[in-house]
C-alpha cells in the first residue's frame, strides 16, 4: 500500500464528486491527525508533551486543520484517508486506530458531512505533493493545535487522540477516565 501512496505523490489531487460516498445524504469524508514523537524513539508510553501533530492551512483561508477529504467508492476507507493525508499535508506513515465519527456542517455549503478520523504516525514528509502550493504545514503541539484548529469536530478528534495515547501509556497501570470511542 506504501508504494500505491508514493505514487499518488506525483500526481494531481482527486477533484469532483462523482465518486463520493454517500450515507443517508451525508457525505462521507475521512482524514488523520498526523504525529511525531519529538524527543523520544519510544513509541509506546511515549507522554503528551512528547508528541507533535500536523495542521494544514485551509485552501481559501489561512484557518488551520487536519487533513481530511472525501472518501471514494474506488477505494477503501483506509486508503482514502492515507490518500488524503498524502495529498493535503504531504506525509507518510503508518495508519493506526480510528478515533471516531462526527457529523458536522460545510463551511462553503448547508450540506452535513459524516468525517471518519485516524491517527497516522508520520514516517516520511515529502518536499513535493498534490497541494504543497495550496497549503502549509506546521508542526505543533498537541496544545497548541487544539488552541488553532479551526474545527471544533476536529478538536474533539484530536482529545480522541490524546484519550487513545493517553490509554496507551496508562494501560498497564489504572482504567483511563477517558470515554470509550
Amino acid at each position: 500500500m506504501t508504494l500505491q501512496i508514493k505514487k499518488l505523490a506525483t500526481s494531481p489531487s482527486r477533484s469532483g464528486r462523482h465518486l463520493q460516498r454517500y450515507n443517508q445524504g451525508f457525505r462521507l469524508v475521512v482524514g488523520c491527525i498526523p504525529y511525531r514523537i519529538k524527543q523520544s524513539n519510544k513509541i509506546e508510553g511515549s507522554l503528551i508533551e512528547d508528541l507533535e501533530v500536523l495542521l494544514i492551512s485551509s485552501q481559501k483561508s489561512s484557518s488551520m486543520m487536519f487533513p481530511k477529504g472525501g472518501w471514494e467508492l474506488d477505494e477503501e476507507i483506509e486508503l482514502a484517508a492515507l490518500r488524503e493525508t498524502l495529498e493535503e499535508a504531504g506525509v507518510i506513515g503508518s495508519l493506526e486506530h480510528k478515533l471516531g465519527e462526527w457529523i458536522f456542517k460545510s463551511k462553503r455549503q448547508e450540506k452535513s458531512h459524516e468525517a471518519s478520523m485516524y491517527s497516522l504516525l508520520v514516517t516520511e514528509e515529502l518536499d513535493v505533493w498534490p497541494e504543497k502550493d495550496l497549503r502549509q504545514r506546521v508542526w505543533m503541539t498537541v496544545d497548541k493545535a487544539r488552541q488553532v484548529c479551526a474545527r471544533s469536530w476536529m478538536k474533539e478528534a484530536l482529545d480522541a487522540f490524546v484519550c487513545q495515547r493517553g490509554q496507551k501509556a496508562e494501560e498497564a497501570r489504572a482504567p483511563s477516565p477517558c470515554r470509550l470511542l
